[in-house]
């Protein structure tokens, strides 16, 4: 059968543009799922998505005008059942036939088959295929029900209706219009009490013709942009914005004599996108005075009030140039422009005067008010969380100066300068909580207070932890830049992780409010890429006494809960599961290691000896598993008892090898360590070859399960060997 290309839209108002690439894409999706699932799309049938602010579309190729038959068997009953000892048909089959859509003249063409233990009747038939109606009404529905829509809306159709202006339907927006073409023919499909046809409608104010009438399915996109001026795919829309932008940037910086780029961020173009049906790139500009505001306030305010572009330089300073997106392309921009400036002017007056308000207290003056604000009602306010920040960074400082780091053991003049300019910041870090600015902008938090305190006159290294201590705030964001910022960046999280955890506030499956997964991957990264010196064990157990009695211990569910979080984070930057959980089976350490001891297991894993020594190492384990429940066994060898050849060579090579193996692990070289031990394939073999370990001596036996924990201890310095086993 012949397949012609199929076009469905749903015309409405104006859909929410944080979820119209969704919903597009949704709609496409599931239209060609359910017309594949029927057998009206072929298997290489494509769907196009199309989304603008007033329609949902979907052009899907390869599309019959009816499915092909399909030839099905429906088992009926047991013969004992439906047929008598001289086979003729039962009751119960004739009624059974009748219910399945057949009649008395089908018994003879009943087939037996067998069914388990015992025979059954069979009614072999053809279902007709369904029509391309009847099929997209049914796929039309699903699609609609399944939509990810963010809030549904109740309202009245006014026509078609038996009651207008009462019967109601539910959708994201009242919808005007439906369109489905099969090729050339109208497709006479219903859906939210309207009736398919081949009109649409294009932009509000430019477009040539209205309604448009579409004349084929492969005419919809091209019909849309030529007579409507409506670019129907937004992806297309999307970067056509995106090559404006750059076109327009060029041109101001022109303007100004330096080269400008407009800001990026990725979740602006998409809204932006969702906003327009024929983009227009305007330049707009602002007095240079505003540009004395701290330029992450104007940003913000032209972004998410506004959706403007802001353009920066070279070095990434604000200028003041931005770009507007237009729904509309006049021959004279001038007054579109004008209006545009005229509404930003007030924005960037406000955030001057936030700023210019703020800087009339100190940041010291506010921390009286901290103990207003409540964080938790079960963790007290601002105030005393802030204290146990203070607390917890003094201690990681010390923890810091045990492992003689960052500085000399000898520099003790350094550390005391390090303690004294986290404990400031971590006094002072919540303060621009209670400034005007991030009341206005709270995604400004911790940006603020660096500018405040720098104005103050604060030493530089306690402005920029100021600034940092809440990063990294997303995933590849940057951490911290100095020792200060990453000593506060870890109290801060590391209270904010021991304290909800200790309260029993942990994140479920699809919920985490306090984003506690953001805040453990942050401690995570900064530990690791910063390679420092810090163990998890250890940092939570010196977080948990700055809480006093508010809470309970929760070091066992939080350790799970990092190492969960570090198998997630290693798995997405490429790592096999095998190799990360070898690594992860052993206890959490010194986070800057894992990396390293990764590459070693890698490499190791490429060594032609490694599948030998990890199918071994896993046989090591589960003897030693199984004599230790009945006792200890003790890593020592008695040289005398040695009996076998075997075990002999393998105790002369452990001797030779496991030294020169430790050294390189105290040194860092975990691949080199790994490659040494490698060299014990041949002995491990000839061991278990040719040694009973469960001898029957109670001495030899001992002491042979002494030789295995002796090479298990080890080969496992690095990874758990034995995960690697296939």
């Amino acid at each position: 059968m012949t397949t012609q290309n199929l076009l469905v839209e749903l015309f409405t108002e104006e859909l929410p543009p944080k979820a119209l690439q969704k919903l597009g894409e949704a709609f496409a999706g599931r239209l060609l799922e359910q017309l594949r699932a029927q057998g009206l799309a072929a298997e290489g049938a494509q769907a196009t998505p199309y989304a603008t602010p007033r329609r949902l579309a979907a052009h899907i190729t390869q599309v019959k005008a009816k499915a092909d038959d399909q030839p099905r068997r429906i088992k009926l009953m047991p013969v004992s059942v439906g047929l008598t000892a001289d086979g003729q048909p039962t009751p119960a089959l004739l009624k059974k036939l009748h219910a399945v859509g057949a009649d008395d003249a089908a018994v003879p063409r009943l087939q037996r088959a067998p069914d388990g233990k015992a025979e059954a009747l069979f009614l072999d038939s053809v279902a007709p295929g369904a029509s391309l109606q009847a099929g997209l009404q049914a796929a039309l529905h699903e699609a609609i029900a399944k939509l990810p829509i963010p809030k549904v809306m109740t309202y009245q159709l006014q026509s078609g209706t038996p009651l207008p202006g009462w019967d109601s339907v539910q959708f994201v927006r009242p919808a005007h219009g439906l369109l489905a073409l099969h090729g050339a023919d109208v497709v006479p499909v219903t859906a939210l009490g309207l009736t398919a046809g081949r009109l649409t409608h294009g932009h509000r104010f430019e477009a040539q013709a209205d309604p448009i009438e579409i004349a084929h399915a492969d005419a919809y996109a091209r019909a849309l942009r030529e007579q409507g001026a409506v670019i129907a795919s937004f992806a297309e829309r999307r970067a056509d914005i995106a090559a404006q932008l750059q076109a327009a940037a060029a041109q101001a910086g022109q303007q100004l004599g330096e080269e400008l780029n407009p800001i990026q961020d990725e979740a602006l173009l998409d809204e932006v996108t969702a906003l327009v049906e024929r983009p227009k790139v305007l330049i707009c500009q602002f007095e240079p005075e505003f540009l004395q505001v701290p330029q992450e306030c104007l940003i913000l305010t032209m972004k998410a009030n506004q959706k403007y572009f802001p353009l920066l330089d070279g070095a990434g300073r604000l200028a003041n140039r931005f770009l507007v997106v237009s729904n509309i392309s006049p021959q004279d921009a001038s007054a579109v422009i004008g209006g545009n400036e005229r509404v930003v002017r007030p924005r960037l007056a406000d955030a001057r005067f936030f700023f210019e308000q703020d800087l009339k207290k100190t940041l010291e003056s506010r921390v009286p008010g901290l103990a207003k604000v409540v964080y938790h009602n079960k963790l007290g306010t601002q105030g005393e969380r802030s204290e146990r920040v203070r607390q917890i960074a003094h201690a990681i400082v010390n923890q810091l100066r045990q492992a003689q780091y960052p500085y000399t053991p000898e520099d003790k003049s350094a550390f005391d300068a390090l303690d004294s300019k986290v404990q400031q910041a971590a006094r002072l870090a919540k303060c621009d909580l209670l400034t005007d600015m991030v009341g206005e902008f709270p995604e400004l938090q911790g940006v603020m207070g660096g500018y405040y305190a720098r104005h103050e006159g604060l030493r530089d290294g306690v402005a920029i932890a100021i600034e940092d201590h809440y990063k990294p705030r997303f995933a590849g964001d940057a951490l911290p830049r100095n020792h200060t910022g990453c000593v506060l960046a870890l109290a801060d999280k590391l209270e904010t992780l021991v304290g909800l955890f200790g309260i029993g506030s942990l994140p479920t499956g699809d919920r985490d409010p306090f984003a506690l997964r953001r805040h453990a991957l942050g401690v995570l990264r900064i530990l690791g890429e910063k390679r420092l010196p810090l163990e998890l064990p250890a940092l939570i157990a010196a977080a948990v006494p700055a809480f006093g009695s508010l809470i309970q211990d929760p070091a066992q569910p939080l350790l799970a809960f990092f190492g969960d979080r570090l198998a997630v984070s290693l798995r997405e930057q490429g790592y096999s599961a095998q190799e990360v959980d070898a690594v992860l089976a052993l206890p959490l350490g010194r986070l800057g290691d894992v990396a390293a001891r990764l590459a070693a297991v890698r490499a190791f894993a490429a060594l032609p000896e490694a599948a030998a020594l990890a199918a071994a190492n896993k046989r090591i384990g589960n003897i030693l598993k199984k004599a230790e429940a009945e006792g200890p066994v003790d890593a020592h060898v008695n040289e005398a008892l040695l009996q076998e050849d075997a075990e002999k060579a393998l105790y002369t090579a452990m001797q030779a090898t496991t030294p020169a193996a430790s050294a390189q692990f105290e040194a860092g070289d975990y691949t080199a360590s790994l490659q040494t031990l490698a060299a014990l394939r041949a002995p491990v073999d000839a061991f278990f070859d040719d040694v009973m370990v469960n001898a029957e001596q109670p001495d030899l036996r001992l002491n042979r399960l002494g030789l295995l924990k002796m090479l298990h201890q080890a080969m496992n310095r690095v990874a758990d060997l034995a995960r690697l086993a296939a």
